[in-house]
């Protein structure tokens, strides 16, 4: 049984959510602070909590405060009905049929949804589904264990009391008793009732809602956590506790009578490496940590109420540092992290049927460490439901918007009260009706995507500006049409927007794990130590820091310069032949300046342009609108000098 939608009406900030269809799998929920997120989580959670304490609505604390007062006189006096808190949309799979069809039928219930409205006060809740009464009773009619004549009377039966009339009428054999038993459960209160109530309902999902207040402290006494979870009274901290011993394979009421301490120390030490194996798995930004235990008894200067009995320790060992520190001193990120594996590792050991709902998870996580719970989500929480909130970039999957859910609340920015059908929170699946506060994450989500597969691969050559991609990927397919080497199609080329952007991108780019960087650039005298840095400062090696002046022999160029000056002088006036008073001419730029760029640049400065100003760009685009033509002036030199780069970039591929 899956939750497909649910909706949320009259409850805190929320007047009417709207239906919120719920992915198969995992459903996000972004949307800025204060929009309702957690409201509308802690909604669904109690319309069937895993701790049934907690299946309660109370009007006078929930109930939109502004107006609880009269909804309260209206219900009262009939002029209206109760409020329906949630209403939830649940589809049944082939076992949960099967169930329903071993007792009364395949045809007495088809499916494939059933519907529960959850209203104010304890346990408080209606279903909405339909049974066909006289094909259950036609099933049951069937029976082959029934003899023929009491079959025959049965099938006779218009109603259920007539049904039951005709049983009473039957020798009370042991399939007639058990039937009546069952048709007597079915008339106290209807089929559907019964079905619902006795055979569906007992299938449902619980629902598991985590949220910061249930990180563990790490530490506990044994004697008072044992006596609070036999009177029922765990705090929300006991509960990663007792999943981290679990998961451990420890039983914490036997830690408290071993009296072998050989026997202690080496469950402890094997309950630490089990947890340091599943807990390095998916923590990437400490590698060099191990989980340790420690159980004794108390001392008078413990921690207050842990100075009687028999204390336990989670502690993490730190391989580097030489250091142990209390698990509960961690990071609140680690903690966070920790608590939750080891409160879910336990839910699957015990094959809980639930629903995740877990309230801004990771948000105290470095954003590369909300990858790593992305990754855990979806490795690790396959076999259930999850919903989550966020408004964080690093908790959205870009690749599965569809499971992105937009959460708004228009009043809290409005500087008027709104009407009902426009204000509280609101659940959104379409993009198109969400401010621009409630995209920001999405927008983030899909930046850092569009930035780590637009212009960035496995294979990534950083390059100044979009005239050298012009260049490079132009000249490169004309060689290989020649049989000559072109750049390979496994670089992407990733133009930074100048070289003072360069070490920038280089930093973030090269320490990615799976990533290969390289560079091809501009080279002036003013960024000798710039480029230098790159390899000075290992953030490449010396063989991944290439310049155009590597392969044009002087010891400054540009990508222009790759080119001879009378050939790149004719791009410059092909594409600017409107512009300029008249066509430059390569004999009187300076031949002592090496860049070509230069020496145009300083021409330009005495002989002025009719409109307009002169790019680099422009040139590079010129030249691969007009390849068919301007290829066959390129000499041979220029070829051999793309080639040669070419080469030596293609060498550097893994």
């Amino acid at each position: 049984m899956k939750l497909k939608q649910f909706r949320v009406r009259e409850f805190r900030s929320i007047w009417d959510s709207g239906p919120i269809q719920v992915d198969d799998r995992t459903t996000c929920f972004v949307g800025k602070n204060e929009a309702g997120k957690t409201t509308m989580l802690d909604a669904l959670y109690r319309t069937n909590p895993i701790k049934p304490k907690d299946a309660v609505f109370e009007e006078t604390y929930d109930y939109p405060k502004r107006e609880v007062e009269d909804y309260r006189f209206a219900v009262e006096n009939g002029d209206r009905d109760e409020a329906v808190v949630v209403e939830c949309v649940y589809e049944l799979d082939e076992a949960d049929l099967g169930v329903v069809a071993d007792v009364f039928g395949p045809k007495a219930f088809k499916g494939p949804t059933v519907t529960r409205r959850t209203y104010y006060g304890k346990s408080n809740s209606r279903f909405v589904m339909f049974c066909n009464d006289g094909e259950a009773r036609k099933h049951l009619a069937s029976n082959p264990a029934l003899p023929e004549e009491v079959k025959t009377s049965l099938k006779a039966a218009a109603d259920w009391p007539a049904f039951a009339a005709a049983l009473n009428e039957a020798a009370a054999t042991e399939e007639v008793n058990a039937l009546k038993k069952l048709v007597a459960s079915v008339q106290e209160n209807g089929l559907s009732y019964y079905v619902f109530n006795s055979l569906i309902w007992p299938r449902a999902p619980k629902f598991l809602y985590f949220d910061e207040y249930y990180q563990m402290e790490g530490q506990a006494n044994l004697n008072a956590l044992i006596s609070r979870e036999d009177n029922d009274q765990l705090e929300d901290s006991d509960y990663p506790l007792l999943g981290l011993i679990n998961l451990a394979r420890l039983d914490h009421r036997k830690l408290v009578e071993t009296k072998n301490t050989t026997e202690l120390k080496n469950k402890l030490e094997g309950a630490g490496n089990h947890l340091t194996t599943r807990i390095v798995k998916y923590w990437s930004q400490n590698r060099h940590i191990q989980m340790r235990f420690d159980v004794r008894d108390a001392r008078p200067e413990d921690p207050e109420g842990m100075r009687t009995g028999v204390n336990v320790w989670g502690e993490v060992y730190d391989t580097v540092h030489w250091a142990t520190t209390p698990l509960r001193n961690r990071s609140r990120g680690f903690v966070w992290f920790f608590s939750f594996l080891a409160w879910y590792e336990d839910v699957k050991r015990q094959k809980q049927n639930v629903i995740l709902l877990l309230d801004e998870p990771g948000l105290s996580l470095h954003g590369r460490a909300q990858a790593d719970l992305l990754r855990y989500f979806d490795a690790e929480l396959s076999g259930h439901q999850l919903l989550y909130t966020t408004h964080s970039p690093f908790m959205i999957d870009p690749a599965k918007f569809e499971r992105v859910r937009i959460v708004q609340d228009l009043g809290i920015d409005a500087t008027e009260a709104l009407p009902k059908d426009e204000d509280g929170t609101k659940v959104l699946a379409n993009v198109f009706d969400a401010t621009d506060d409630s995209l920001f994450p999405l927008q983030g989500a899909l930046g850092y995507e569009i930035q780590q597969t637009l212009f960035i691969g496995p294979n990534s050559l950083i390059v100044e500006g979009v005239a050298d991609m012009l260049y490079l990927r132009a000249v490169s397919a004309q060689l290989e049409r020649e049989g000559r080497v072109g750049l390979s199609e496994k670089w992407v080329i990733t133009p930074v927007g100048g070289s003072g952007k360069v070490p920038t991108f280089v930093s973030l780019l090269a320490p990615q794990k799976g990533i290969n960087v390289a560079t091809l650039l501009d080279i002036q005298n003013s960024d000798k130590q710039l480029i230098e840095d790159l390899y000075k400062k290992k953030l490449l090696t010396k063989k991944q820091v290439s310049t155009y002046a590597d392969f044009t022999g002087g010891s400054e160029a540009d990508v222009e310069d790759m080119f001879d000056r009378d050939f790149y002088v004719e791009l410059v006036n092909g594409e600017f032949a409107g512009q300029l008073k008249g066509k430059i001419n390569p004999s009187k730029l300076n031949a002592h300046e090496p860049r070509t760029l230069r020496a145009i640049e300083a021409w330009l400065a005495a002989n002025p342009m009719k409109s307009g100003s002169f790019g680099h760009y422009r040139p590079a685009r010129y030249f691969t609108e007009k390849l068919p033509t301007l290829w066959p002036k390129v000499s041979d030199a220029t070829k051999d000098r793309f080639e040669a780069a070419f080469t030596h970039l293609n060498g550097q591929l893994a």
